[in-house]
């Protein structure tokens, strides 16, 4: 089983990801999954915090000559603004924010043993593991790429079908659209909400190539793998809806126009399909179209000009704390959401294909592909 555990406070010594489940013989290459953590600390709209941090993986264990040896993996990120300690006390919750449930759980009077951990400087740590995860499906073809598709109601309109076009697309763009007439107006939007105190949501939406037709399962409603990536998406701080492939849109339709029709081309020896509103997964299952799901981001709760709240400790009004915060974190969502979507698809084709090396799992994958060309 692929899992992965994350520790650490937004301003503790460090934060820290293990990864239990991966194969051995898997080349590392350290600077993909720091690529991956400079983008999660980019895009516009960014805070302070991230000219401070420079994240980067320090490897603790489960690797040895850049080659994974089968136990567990263990990164550590350290924060450069450690100073949990040093830090004032927090006795007015901010609305949105995971403050004022937290402290009614655990029983704090300080708000600040909550929100050091609620923060989303712990994706920083999904980020590393996610970016592991597509190391090892890059060795059987699949590719898993997050963007922006809207910030403030700003939509994308354009569609790339190509992932090495939408790789340079996104990675051109100031806030990882593919789109640049929208680009331009998303950044004035955000420069706007800055001036105005205030926070910026959005939509992002994560494409899979690559993905064979049998992950997850229809026998149990925890294994249906949009279920799952449901609740991988919802996990990330501030998600707030998911949808696969149509989403929503199924709802405004007749049956007759939204499901896929299939097809079988006899020269390829496949089925195939010339619409994918089903997103890549029907019944649970993966069904080889290309995989699409959306997370939509609110607005993060730290506004400069802070709302209305109460003081946890006097019960008086007061206005919300304000930390340093970003203005519009969208961009960097999608390099999280592409990262939780990536260690599902991973855990899921470990699942079925598992071994413990990569030779394994190589011949295991090989074998079901050569079993269904002859059971279908």
């Amino acid at each position: 089983m692929l899992t992965f555990t994350t520790a650490g406070e937004s301003h503790g010594k460090c934060l820290v990801v293990i990864v239990n489940g991966f194969p051995a013989g898997v080349r590392l290459d350290e600077s993909a999954i720091n690529q991956d953590l400079r983008r999660r600390q980019g895009g516009y709209g960014r805070g302070g915090r991230m000219k401070i941090e420079s994240d980067c993986v320090s490897v603790l264990s489960g690797i040895r000559k850049n080659i994974t040896i089968g136990s567990p993996i263990c990164f550590k990120i350290e924060n450069k603004d450690y100073k949990i300690d040093k830090l004032p006390d927090v006795t007015r919750p901010r609305p949105g924010h995971a403050d004022l449930p937290g402290a009614i759980k655990f029983g704090h009077r300080d708000v600040r043993n909550i929100l050091e951990r609620a923060s989303a400087r712990e994706t920083a740590a999904r980020v590393a593991a996610g970016s592991l995860a597509k190391i090892l499906l890059a060795n059987f073809e699949i590719n898993v790429l997050g963007y922006v598709k809207s910030i403030g109601g700003i939509n994308s309109k354009k569609t790339i079908k190509n992932p090495e076009e939408i790789y340079k697309a996104r990675n051109k763009s100031k806030v990882y659209c593919l789109d640049k007439a929208a680009e331009s107006k998303m950044i004035e939007k955000i420069k706007k909400a800055k001036a105005d105190g205030d926070s910026l949501g959005g939509v992002i939406e994560i494409i899979a190539f690559g993905v064979p037709a049998g992950l997850g399962s229809h026998v149990q409603w925890n294994l249906r793998l949009d279920g799952v990536l449901a609740g991988a998406l919802m996990s990330i701080q501030a998600i707030k809806g998911v949808e696969i492939g149509l989403g929503f849109g199924f709802s405004k339709k007749f049956g007759s126009q939204v499901h896929d029709e299939i097809f079988y081309c006899e020269e390829e020896g496949v089925f195939n399909r010339t619409t994918n509103n089903a997103g890549g997964i029907e019944g649970g299952i993966t069904n080889g179209e290309v995989l699409i799901a959306r997370a939509a981001m609110k607005p993060i709760p730290t506004l400069m000009k802070p709302l209305r709240s109460v003081d946890i400790v006097t019960k008086k009004p007061v206005d919300a704390s304000t930390e340093r915060s970003d203005v519009c974190a969208v961009p960097a969502v999608s390099v999280v959401g592409e990262s939780v979507v990536a260690f599902e698809i991973a855990r899921c084709f470990m699942e079925k294909f598992g071994g413990d090396s990569l030779g394994e799992v190589t011949r295991n994958y090989k074998g079901y592909l050569e079993q269904s060309c002859r059971i279908i």
